[in-house]
């Protein structure tokens, strides 16, 4: 298949937009789909040395990652009492504990002595002894005991309770919050419980879990996935099949946000009309990484690659997990559809397996991503066993996951523009600023208005 560049800017703005397309579908989209919501959020500027001062992530530990929702892990990490799971963010830890078979702490990684973290890893017990001093705690935070508490007249067991954080739970997921006046959870996830209802994350499995270190800012990182546009010099192999900057966006809140793309309808910025339906199928189903449908076939005649795909993937869909996805609409089968939540996670809508990305800060110039893939459990059957995280190392491309199949050089060929980015941000100094576009990167504007006004209150 060619790939040939449309001639001129203007030529982008024949093509149907995500809206248009989905209002069209053959199984069409829920309504809530196709809404729009777009304020008008302006077109300021950001200071590019929010993501290289060292003050300015200092007020973003102070203001935002103790103060902010964050997903910490999913209940099936923690299924029995006494399971934990030790949760790190901008040098802070917490034991995420299943204490009683309905409830979920999080206390704070800390011996109440002299400091030393409890535990450095997840499993499961019903006591935490410090490696340092031998001080207790049972699971459930309260003090057990001190080998030589003769020697504390000051201290009374029931001062000793471990401190806590805020838990939350949706959708199979726990969240915690350090800061005890922090909104409800379900006002900040807004809208997405409602809209993701019928897709029952709480009955997924964590398929795969890959994490890596990046020498970028976190916002750098997580911008990286906030719009689709840059497939046209980062993804050039996405082109004859995914309307990049035809996607839709829309803003719900200071929270939340999303990106919806078609896929199975070729790019504006290439000239398509000579590509055929089965061309367009193909070249999506070797290439995009995400389907379960791989077979090199012929779209049969009047029917569209996009229909054909969402036809394909119902079947393959309900052969692997036994549900019948018969009147599930084609944009909820094929489309990738990133709901953000503020600050650092992105949840894929859709009954495909879904992708979960989350972003945390490890320094200024350093982050953490994490990418999960959640299926669903397969009817009638015994939960799947959660996959442990696999680390790679700092010299290890994400293809070296082979979990990831093709996704693992979808993901090499984004990060490889971070550590360039963050060595131009520092270059840009005070001076110069970073400009969004008004449409297309609205959310990652909104990012930063955000944030701002976490540091300003």
């Amino acid at each position: 298949m060619k790939v040939e560049f449309m001639p001129r800017g203007d030529e982008l703005h024949t093509r149907p937009t995500y809206k248009q397309v989905i209002a069209s579908d053959a199984v069409r989209a829920p309504d809530w789909l196709i809404a729009d919501s777009i304020p008008d959020i302006g077109v300021d500027p950001v200071p590019a040395t929010n993501y290289t001062s060292p003050e300015f992530y200092q007020k973003e530990i102070e203001k935002v990652w103790l103060k902010c929702w964050q997903m910490a892990c999913r209940e099936e990490e923690i299924p029995n009492v006494g399971d934990f799971h030790v949760y790190e963010i901008a040098g802070y830890s917490l034991l995420v504990v299943r204490s009683a078979p309905d409830e979920i702490k999080a206390h704070y990684n800390i011996c109440l002595h002299r400091g030393r973290k409890l535990e450095t890893s997840d499993g499961c017990k019903r006591r935490f002894r410090c490696a340092y001093h031998g001080w207790e705690w049972n699971s459930d935070g309260t003090f057990r005991h001190n080998p030589w508490g003769w020697d504390f007249p000051q201290l009374k067991p029931e001062d000793l309770t471990l401190p806590q954080a805020k838990v939350g739970r949706w959708g199979g997921f726990v969240f915690v919050s350090f800061d005890e006046n922090a909104p409800p959870l379900e006002e900040v996830l807004k809208p997405i419980p409602e809209y993701f209802a019928d897709y029952h994350f709480e009955d997924r499995y964590i398929a795969l879990h890959v994490a890596k270190k990046y020498p970028s800012n976190w916002k750098a990182t997580a911008e990286a996935f906030m719009e689709s546009h840059h497939s046209i010099a980062t993804h050039p192999q996405f082109l004859p099949w995914l309307a990049d900057v035809a996607s839709g966006y829309d803003i719900f809140s200071d929270y939340t946000s999303r990106q919806l793309t078609a896929m199975a309808i070729p790019s504006s910025f290439i000239d398509s009309s000579s590509f055929t339906q089965t061309e367009i199928f193909n070249q999506m189903m070797q290439s995009n990484g995400r389907l379960g449908y791989d077979e090199i076939v012929e779209v049969p005649e009047g029917m569209s690659a996009r229909a054909y795909a969402a036809q394909q993937q119902r079947a393959s869909l309900a052969v692997e997990d036994g549900y019948d996805y018969s009147k599930c609409s084609d944009a909820e089968m094929l489309d990738p559809m990133l709901y953000n939540v503020f600050p650092n996670m992105s949840f894929w809508a859709g009954y495909t397996p879904n992708i979960v990305y989350r972003w945390r800060p490890d320094g200024v110039d350093s982050s953490i991503m994490d990418i999960y893939i959640l299926k669903r459990v397969p009817k009638g059957q015994p939960r799947p066993r959660p996959a442990p995280v696999h680390w790679l190392s700092d010299d290890e491309p994400f293809t070296s996951a082979p979990e990831l199949g093709a996704l693992g050089g979808v993901f090499d060929q984004d990060m490889a523009n971070l550590p360039f980015v963050q060595q131009g941000l520092k270059m840009m100094g005070k001076d110069i600023p970073v400009h969004f576009a008004l449409y297309t990167e609205m959310r990652l504007r909104q990012l930063h208005k955000t944030l701002q006004k976490h540091i300003d209150a």
